[in-house]
């Protein structure tokens, strides 16, 4: 296995923005090379220490999910090589994962799709009977499948900020009726399309989030991450039960073991910076990601 890439910080390229995750390169003025990094972040705190092999794995993951959902709308991935763009010097920290994409102008929403109630949807059904204004049916447990997918947008946060789930009629005032309902429409198609490919992999795919962006001509199109354990909630179908949370292979094991975890004999206040993480955890999430990529591969 290559070494762990913490940061990307290549020579030949200029760097447009760093993210949790990733790196963005400019490559002349409509492109972009993504590297991903091996960096994690949970409660949108970046750990200090790398989980090996994760970034590549997330690439090979989003270029399997870009493949299967082709049809329904245009994504941002060129087709070129990300290897052609970079100095023989830098090819080390591209190689296997970076993709090459068109450069786009990005809608500041996040297209989430729910198709089981968890998380943050959990919370506020039990407060309100509703997530992000989507009114559900009583009696709904945690874990449990919602009669049919709901999209539960949220609004786009600085990195360090968390993102803020918002209703459709917000979406709307966003980025307009149109667009928002075809976001939403498309989003839901997405979802059901690799949540009915994984389950046959004996994978639920309880929830996504998808990002668009508007290319020169104003055609929406698919871009960023998609359907990877960073920006998905993953259970293994065998071990699903309604009315707890299942196990995950996203990164929920992280976040379990944080929730236990004390800096200076006090528990962690999900702040900067993060305890620093065991070996075993940093292996066992490690281990979560390359077998989420192997079942739906395979």
């Amino acid at each position: 296995m290559t070494a762990a890439l913490l940061n990307s910080s290549l020579t030949s390229l200029p760097l447009i923005a760093r993210g949790k995750v990733r790196e963005n390169y400019a490559v002349g003025s409509d492109r972009i090379l993504m590297v991903a990094s091996d960096r994690i972040s949970a409660y949108d705190v970046i750990m200090g220490e790398p989980i090996p092999g994760k970034g590549a794995l997330l690439t090979q993951m989003a270029l399997f999910w870009f493949k299967q959902l082709e049809g329904i709308v245009p994504n941002h991935l060129t087709g070129e090589d990300p290897l052609s763009v970079v100095s023989e010097a830098d090819k080390a920290q591209v190689r296997e994962r970076s993709m090459l994409v068109k450069r786009l102008k990005p809608l500041p929403i996040e297209a989430v799709v729910r198709g089981y109630l968890a998380g943050s949807g959990w919370a506020e059904y039990k407060q309100s009977g509703e997530v992000c204004g989507v009114k559900l049916p009583a009696g709904l447990q945690n874990a449990g499948k919602l009669p049919a997918p709901i999209f539960t947008p949220a609004t786009k946060a600085e990195m360090g900020d968390h993102d803020e789930n918002i209703n459709f009629a917000r979406c709307v005032e966003i980025i307009g009726q149109d667009l928002a309902e075809r976001v939403r429409d498309i989003s839901i198609q997405l979802y059901q399309r690799a949540a009915d490919y994984a389950l046959g992999k004996g994978i639920i795919i309880a929830d996504t989030k998808f990002e668009f962006g508007l290319d020169a001509d104003g055609t929406l199109t698919l871009m960023d991450e998609v359907l990877t354990p960073d920006s998905s909630r993953y259970w293994p179908a065998e071990s699903y039960a309604v009315g707890s949370n299942p196990p995950s292979y996203d990164k929920q094991f992280l976040r379990d073991w944080l929730e236990q975890a004390q800096v200076d004999g006090k528990p962690w206040g999900k702040v900067a910076p993060a305890p620093a993480l065991p070996a075993a955890v940093i292996e066992q999430t490690a281990a979560k990601y390359r077998e989420a990529l192997e079942r739906l591969t395979r």
